[in-house]
């Protein structure tokens, strides 16, 4: 790497580092994306996820941080790193969505710390299965948005946005 590389890298990373960040948290199976289901969460992938929200970071003055695990003590931990960090949240908490009470107590704990958490969502989990229409985060979080595919991250991002504004 040249010197002028290494000074832009530094240059960029030092203005991440001065950006107010949102995290972008997914949950189980959405490591799948483009792969999983392709006819209900679309032929995209987790990599073109991340870019598409990095982008709206860089165009909007946000670095969005996106994380996925299929591990649920991945999720708690970051909902804690999110109150300890002040960073608002969306959360795409998948099958967590259903039956997980643990999920659900850290996120209160976003809320509660004052930080807006939208739940994301990309089917419309109303409209499939009937143990999809129970979910233990929408109570606890600012806002939903289900059913628009990757675009409704970009709503959740834009929400917080405007919260923030």
């Amino acid at each position: 790497m040249s010197n002028s590389q290494a000074e832009s890298r530094e240059v960029r990373e030092n203005r991440d580092q001065l950006l107010p960040v949102i995290m972008v948290v997914n949950g189980p199976n959405l490591g799948r994306l483009g792969v999983r289901e392709p006819d209900i969460y679309g032929s995209l992938t987790m990599k073109d996820l991340k870019s598409l929200c990095q982008r709206w970071g860089r165009d909007n003055g946000f670095q969005v941080e996106v994380v996925q695990s299929d591990d649920e003590t991945d999720l708690v931990h970051w909902m804690h790193q999110a109150v300890d960090k002040n960073i608002p949240v969306v959360l795409n908490p998948a099958a967590f969505t259903h039956y997980s009470y643990a999920l659900s107590d850290a996120a209160v704990q976003v809320t509660r710390a004052g930080l807006p958490l939208v739940e994301v969502h990309i089917s419309n989990p109303a409209a499939r299965e009937f143990f999809r229409k129970n979910s233990l985060i929408s109570p606890v979080a600012t806002g939903t948005i289900t059913g628009q595919g990757l675009y409704g991250y970009i709503l959740a991002l834009e929400a917080i946005h405007h919260i923030l504004s």
